[in-house]
């Protein structure tokens, strides 16, 4: 059973919520603002994490910051009562895997937390047969999932170590949007698309001390991973 940290201040919202959750399967822990949803997330393991957007205390894009800090490969998703562009950009741009609006359907919920969950769960094979690949002044260590580079060590997530192989495999190459999407993320849809715009800002990150490395984005097609 997949297990969901719900942050909902709005009481009868937020029981009715956990309660249809909890009959489609789901182990709910109830957060009523967002405060109390960090110490919960700090203390407990989550699969998901549905967090309200306007709360006290805390809102549910700083709580999503703090998770995200604590666990980048957290999925999550943002429920709000507004409409307002600026929020649902705001929220895509964190890495959000899917944003609703109330009022809503409890179905609609459902099915986008199992569609979210079951990629998620998909797990992404890594080169076994080179542990160690070097990039340019880097070396990667794909079964420790490490970053080196003299001395310094960058820990990776498992998505993160899965995409670097498999820019580093085309490197040099211009690579499609929707090929890297489909083969990291095996789905190429909008949100899976703004997580990758999350992930490629921490590679840039990751490699910036490096100047013969770059991800070069070419506008409406792709990225092109130039090692020199």
């Amino acid at each position: 059973m997949k297990h969901i940290l719900l942050a909902e201040d709005n009481q009868d919202f937020g029981g009715v919520l956990k309660q249809y959750l909890e009959i489609s399967g789901y182990i709910i822990t109830w957060a009523k603002n967002g405060k109390e949803a960090l110490e919960m997330f700090k203390k407990d393991s989550f699969n998901i994490c549905v967090l309200d957007v306007m709360m006290p205390k805390m809102d549910g894009f700083t709580l999503a910051e703090h998770i995200i800090s604590l666990n980048p490969e957290m999925p999550f998703i943002f429920l709000t009562a507004r409409k307002m562009k600026e929020d649902k950009i705001k929220g895509l741009k964190l890495g959000a895997d899917d944003y609703i609006v109330k009022p809503f359907e409890a179905d609609e919920l459902v099915l986008r937390l199992s569609n979210i969950l079951k990629r998620a769960s998909k797990s992404i094979p890594l080169n076994q047969d080179i542990p160690i690949v070097k990039i340019g002044k880097y070396r990667f260590d794909t079964n420790r999932l490490h970053l080196e580079m003299d001395g310094a060590v960058q820990r990776l997530t498992e998505k993160e170590g899965a995409l670097i192989l498999y820019l580093f495999q085309h490197k040099n190459q211009l690579l499609k949007r929707e090929a890297i999407l489909n083969k990291v993320w095996e789905n190429d849809d909008f949100f899976s698309g703004r997580s990758m715009d999350v992930f490629i800002s921490r590679l840039r990150k990751y490699f910036k001390n490096d100047t013969s490395i770059s991800i070069e984005s070419i506008r409406g097609i792709g990225l092109e991973f130039k090692v020199g």
